[in-house]
């Protein structure tokens, strides 16, 4: 009929520009209309219900405060503001600021005030894994001077920031740990290895008083330092390796309350000389002469005739450009070891450089001076012929005085 013609076109116009349904793609589908009505309901009421829930339940704690009450939330604040409480940190630390060691408490420790201090002796659990999850190391109860550098850095600096009773988690670059060279012995940590380490603070107490130290102790506590220096040398960080060495020659030289016997005063010394030399031999490395140079002179007061001291002696001399005095030191060096190689080619070598430097200054010389060689040929000439003067002078002086004596005699006969 005419007169529904223009409902039915309205309808069909509304039925093509009407929204697809979400639920079967259709159009003007119903049944799917009304189930998204009711979807959107539920998570109007949802959202509402939980608006409502959370003014409820903060009026309810500002009424309990009011009242005198502690809340829930007022309690979590306070725990975390207490400083004898350290809860679990949920965040890791980045130590360094690198990224390269990050450390994540998992289980809290008795509190700030349990730290421990460099200088102290400390005793972990610990294990390690690589990051594939291998484990190369699983050991209780070690002990280590904090801050001695006895273990790897991402220890030493690490348990610095742990509370006694602490459980953490450590990730260690491989700079942090055993570097470039990894480590052959226990344990056994390939190169440039990242690691993942699972401490546990057990305890810390102060380091023994060294003037009360038995002598034994003592001797094997420096040589247990000095070892350690001897590892850091090896792997080329001479910086941590004359670290060692102070430390060993610092027990070695402290003061004693204790008796000690002639034969351990030789072993002390006998450490001490080497931690001396060893050290000269880093110090070297590190291009720090001078301190190298005391280092030997130390030894030398000692023992004049040690060919360590002597020959890192001559060393540091020919580095210095001393040439003379280097080569001195040499000479008395190989006249205690005559058989030693590495002293007669170092010998050699030095000789020739002397020669090269004197060849050198003799250049300088000549150009300052303006050709002092001609000058010299010169002088030579010029004496030459002041010489063949004088010769003829003297002969015809004496020719006269021997005519004049002549005619006195046949004067003196007529």
């Amino acid at each position: 009929m005419p007169s529904n013609a223009p409902e039915r076109a309205a309808s069909l116009k509304a039925a093509v520009t009407r929204p697809v349904c979400l639920f079967c793609c259709h159009l003007n589908h119903v049944t799917c209309l009304v189930r998204l009505c009711r979807l959107r309901w539920k998570m109007k009421m949802g959202h509402g219900l939980r608006a409502r829930t959370q003014k409820r339940k903060g009026s309810a704690e500002q009424l309990y405060d009011a009242g005198g009450g502690k809340t829930e939330s007022h309690q979590a604040n306070k725990t975390s503001t207490d400083p004898s409480h350290s809860p679990p940190q949920e965040e890791w630390l980045d130590v360094l600021g690198n990224e390269q060691l990050r450390k994540k408490v998992l289980e809290a420790g008795s509190g700030p005030d349990s730290k421990p201090r460099r200088g102290q002796i400390v005793t972990i659990n610990l294990k390690t894994t690589l990051i594939d999850g291998s484990t190369v190391e699983d050991k209780s109860n070690i002990s280590f001077t904090l801050g001695d550098g006895d273990v790897i850095q991402a220890l030493d600096l690490t348990v610095q920031l742990m509370e006694i009773g602490e459980k953490a988690l450590v990730e260690a670059g491989s700079k942090y740990a055993y570097g470039a060279l990894g480590s052959s012995s226990t344990p056994v940590v390939p190169p440039n290895a990242d690691l993942i380490l699972e401490v546990h603070f057990l305890s810390a107490v102060d380091a023994p008083d060294l003037e009360l130290l038995p002598p034994s102790e003592r001797i094997s506590l420096a040589s247990r330092k000095r070892e350690r220096g001897n590892f850091h040398y090896q792997r080329g960080d001479y910086a941590y390796a004359v670290n060692s060495y102070g430390i060993a020659l610092q027990i070695t030289e402290a003061s004693s309350k204790v008796d000690i016997s002639p034969q351990e005063e030789e072993e002390l010394l006998d450490v001490k000389l080497k931690c001396l030399n060893n050290m000269a031999a880093a110090q070297l490395k590190l291009e720090h002469y001078e301190a190298a140079l005391r280092s030997c002179v130390s030894v030398l007061a000692y023992q004049p005739d040690n060919v360590k001291a002597l020959f890192r002696q001559g060393k540091v001399l020919a580095l210095q450009g001393e040439y003379s005095d280097a080569i001195k030191s040499l000479k008395r060096a190989l006249k205690s070891d005559p058989s030693n190689k590495t002293i007669h080619a170092e010998l050699s070598k030095l000789v020739k450089k002397h020669s090269e430097q004197k060849g050198a200054e003799q250049a300088m010389y000549k150009k300052m001076l303006g050709n002092p060689p001609d000058i010299a040929v010169q002088k030579t000439h010029a004496k030459s012929s002041w010489s063949i003067s004088w010769k003829w002078l003297f002969g015809a002086t004496a020719v006269a005085i021997g005519g004049v004596a002549l005619s006195v005699v046949i004067a003196a006969r007529n």
